[in-house]
């Protein structure tokens, strides 16, 4: 019996094993999301049309899989920030991406407490994640000031704290509401005084 191995460095996965490890990436979110970060592997690997040892072969452990998906999560918002700032007006753009960000800290909140156990962890993946997520939004709001939709003093940290802010200090598990209102505050508050 032939097992199989991750590609080598600089060779890439063949197109079925790519589609796969795609499909279980998205079902493991949805499940991750539904039932939370102690969701049936087993499920997610057969709602994702695959044996139990494929879904290994690519996650070895529950760990390595909530990773992927949150890293999936991450690169997914951050390439969003460009093409929303390449077919949308400035202002609409970050509207679009603030609202993705939203969505991104739910799945955050489910998967963040799972990679960051009390004896220590993978606090470099929550890390790792920072830097293009600020940059998104760094990009999005200077675009925005550009074409004098928003104020120059909008600092991009400041709305990233008010959403985050929101999602933490609101206890319930219907919050997401909340910051949605809260990103069209944010936009108007941030708009030029005329």
């Amino acid at each position: 019996m032939a097992v199989s191995r991750p590609p080598s460095p600089g060779r890439k996965r063949r197109a079925d094993a790519e589609r796969n490890r795609d499909r279980i990436l998205n079902v493991a979110k949805r499940a991750f999301s539904r039932f939370g970060a102690n969701a049936s592997l087993d499920d997610i690997a057969k709602e994702a049309g695959v044996g139990p040892g494929t879904l290994y072969r690519h996650f070895p452990t529950r760990e390595e899989l909530l990773e992927a998906v949150y890293r999936t999560e991450v690169e997914k918002l951050a390439a969003s920030g460009k093409k929303l700032g390449e077919t949308l007006a400035p202002l609409e753009a970050l509207r679009a991406w603030m609202l993705l960000f939203v969505d991104y800290i739910a799945t955050k909140k489910i998967i963040a407490p799972a990679l960051n156990p009390p004896a220590g962890g993978h606090a470099k993946v929550i890390e790792a994640s920072y830097a293009p997520i600020h940059e998104a939004m760094r990009s999005l709001v200077k675009r925005a000031i550009k074409s004098a939709e928003l104020r120059k003093d909008v600092n991009p940290l400041d709305l990233l704290r008010a959403l985050v802010g929101v999602a933490y200090l609101e206890s319930t598990p219907d919050w997401q509401p909340s910051a949605r209102r809260l990103v069209d505050i944010l936009i108007t508050g941030s708009r030029p005084h005329d």
